[in-house]
C-alpha cells in the first residue's frame, strides 16, 4: 500500500484496529482532508528525512541493477589526466546502458588524456568476449604469437614461448558461419608495449589478448566496431591492473 503519517489521535467510535486497517489497506481508503493532505507531503516508499535520488541513470545487467551518476562518473570511473564535462560523464552513462555494460564490474570505464579531446570508451577484454559470443554468426576464434625462433620466424597457438624464443607480437583467426575465410589479425609487440606493468610481466598474454579483439572488431564491426579494451591504449597514470 502507500505510505504515509497516520494520526495517533483515535477518529470518534473507530477502533484501533478500523484506523490501522484504514491506513495499510489494498483497497481504496476514505481519508479525511488532513490525512490526505499529510500523505501528500510524503513520497511512497520514500522513508522520512531523507531526498529521492537526483539524475540517477538506472538499467539492468544480467539480473542486477546498476545505478550511475553524472558526479559519479567523474570522480570513480575516468582515467586520464583531463577532466570530464558533465555531457561527457552523461554520454558514456548512456553507451553503458545502451551496450548492457557494468563499471562497477570493471566491464567498462572511459580514458581522457588532454583538455579538448574526447575520451575514448575501453571495455574489458572478458565484455568484449562476451558481446562476440553473443551473435549468431560467431564462430570461434583461434590466437597465439609470432616469435624468432633461431633464423626463422614462426607462429605459435596460445600464449607458450621456448627458451630462446624472441617475442615479436601476436595473431589470431576470428570465424564467421557466414564467411568463407576467416578475418585474420597480426599485431606488432613494438606497437603496444608500454614496458609497464604486465607489459613487462606478461607480454605474450598481453600482445595475445590485443590480436584477439583486433580479429573479432574485424569480423563483427557492427557489435565491436569502436570499442577498445585496455591493452590496446597507453597507460594512464591512475591505472589499476587485474590479473590475466
Amino acid at each position: 500500500g502507500r505510505m504515509g503519517y497516520i494520526s495517533t489521535a483515535p477518529a470518534p467510535n473507530t477502533s484501533i484496529s478500523q484506523q490501522i486497517n484504514r491506513g495499510f489497506s489494498l483497497s481504496t481508503p476514505q481519508h479525511t482532508q488532513t490525512e490526505m493532505e499529510t500523505t501528500h507531503t510524503a513520497p511512497a516508499m520514500q522513508p522520512q528525512g531523507t531526498q529521492p535520488e537526483r539524475n540517477v541513470t538506472s538499467y539492468e545487467v544480467s539480473g542486477l541493477e546498476v545505478k550511475l551518476t553524472i558526479d559519479y562518473v567523474k570522480k570513480y570511473i575516468a582515467r586520464g589526466v583531463a577532466g570530464l564535462t558533465d555531457e561527457e560523464a552523461y554520454s558514456f552513462i548512456g553507451f553503458c546502458k545502451y551496450n548492457c555494460l557494468n563499471p562497477f564490474l570493471n566491464e567498462a570505464f572511459l580514458i581522457k588524456y588532454k583538455t579538448g579531446d574526447a575520451p575514448t570508451y575501453i571495455i574489458g577484454k572478458y565484455a568484449f568476449m562476451k558481446r562476440a559470443e553473443a551473435c549468431p554468426d560467431f564462430d570461434g576464434f583461434e590466437a597465439g604469437l609470432i616469435l624468432k625462433r633461431g633464423d626463422m620466424i614462426v607462429e605459435e597457438a596460445g600464449s607458450l614461448m621456448l627458451p630462446g624464443d624472441t617475442l615479436l607480437g601476436g595473431w589470431s583467426k576470428a570465424y564467421r558461419k557466414s564467411c568463407k575465410y576467416p578475418f585474420v589479425a597480426r599485431v606488432a609487440l613494438s606497437e603496444y608495449s608500454t614496458g609497464q606493468a604486465l607489459w613487462t610481466s606478461k607480454p605474450s598474454t598481453m600482445i595475445r589478448k590485443v590480436a584477439i579483439v583486433h580479429a573479432l572488431r574485424e569480423a563483427f564491426p557492427t557489435q565491436l566496431g569502436g570499442l577498445y579494451v585496455s591493452e590496446e591504449m597507453p597507460e594512464p597514470e591512475d591505472a589499476t591492473y587485474e590479473d590475466v
